[in-house]
């Protein structure tokens, strides 16, 4: 019985001492590369591109930027359908994507907790680029009879899908000319059910914030007489006073087929990381991108030009794009 128990208490010390020394030997190999463990410099084999809805612009940029990416790295790259900027900021958060695009205001609430992101803090995404202004566009039509901003007050209006940054630009435009959220029948439509709506009747305005032009309302005005509501120019200075994110915009005419010019606002576009992708693997997304924006065939691409990457950037640069840039000497203007 005696010989038994010393048998077994000897198994016991040395499957005890194996275990032991397997840990010593894995954080020995941490502590050797110099790395955090649960991070790694290898390139991904796979990683997506958050966007937005199939009828804005970051969806058809993304499967550009996302065949631009694969083709110069090798990584397979998917561009993946969202909610557009705040709902990218949450889900990079939990780890569910690896790029993203977003406004910049959008990022700068995100990276602070401030607004919609209060209690749901983002610290974990960095900038790569801004790439082209964003702008705030009010879709109705002519037959609605809404002709300026304060006609939207008991209308029922679209600002945007659950999530996106379209939201907060809608309430601080209300803002600015004295109203709220409180003061229009609020619907939370993406951009194609927006205009699907307009020109169904079910909705009478819709809050789009997305290059122009935009394909769901350019497909809007293939069968209606699109009208883009104008922002006033004591209004888009008090926007710009209080918001300095925001930039003056205008639409061109012959855009939808309007015959004039229409003053509004605009954020700006950008690409954000998650910020434990390797240094190398984004520097060279950043390349890639910046090299052969060629490739891009939506309108907005002849508008991203690599000297301006830096320009509103507003949160921390991923060291992989500033790595690139500092090759190309770009500076924040």
């Amino acid at each position: 019985m005696r010989k038994r128990r010393f048998l077994l208490s000897m198994v016991f010390l040395l499957v005890f001492s194996m275990i032991l020394a397997a840990c010593s030997s894995k954080e020995t190999g941490s502590e050797k590369d110099g790395k955090d463990p649960g991070k790694s410099d290898e390139k991904p084999k796979f990683m997506s591109i958050l966007t937005g809805g199939t009828g804005g612009t970051y969806y058809p940029l993304g499967g550009s930027f996302a065949k631009m990416i694969k083709d110069a790295t090798g990584i397979d790259t998917n561009a993946e359908t969202s909610g557009a900027s705040a709902e990218n900021m949450t889900t990079l958060k939990n780890g569910d994507g690896e790029l993203a695009f977003t406004q910049t205001d959008i990022a700068s609430y995100a990276t602070e907790g401030k607004l919609m992101f209060k209690d749901n803090k983002v610290e974990n995404v960095k900038a790569i680029a801004t790439l082209y202004p964003e702008t705030i566009q009010i879709v109705t039509t002519e037959k609605s009879g809404i002709k300026s901003v304060a006609d939207l007050k008991g209308k029922k209006v679209s600002i945007g899908a659950p999530g996106s940054g379209t939201a907060a630009n809608a309430e601080q435009i209300l803002e600015v000319y004295g109203l709220t959220l409180n003061d229009i029948k609020k619907q939370d439509l993406s951009f194609d059910e927006s205009t699907q709506g307009i020109q169904d009747g079910t909705i009478d305005a819709a809050f789009v914030t997305a290059g122009t032009p935009t394909g769901a309302v350019e497909g809007l005005s293939a069968t209606e007489k699109v009208v883009i509501v104008p922002i006033d120019q004591d209004k888009i200075d008090a926007i710009i006073k209080k918001y300095p994110y925001y930039v003056k915009e205008e639409i061109p005419s012959g855009t939808y087929g309007m015959a004039n010019a229409v003053p509004t606002v605009a954020v700006q576009a950008m690409l954000v990381a998650r910020s434990d992708l390797s240094e190398q693997t984004v520097y060279d997304i950043t390349k890639a991108i910046f090299e052969n924006l060629d490739q891009v065939t939506h309108a907005k691409g002849k508008l991203i030009k690599v000297e301006n990457a830096l320009n509103g950037v507003g949160i921390e640069v991923h060291p992989g794009a500033q790595k690139y840039f500092d090759e190309k000497g770009v500076k924040a203007q």
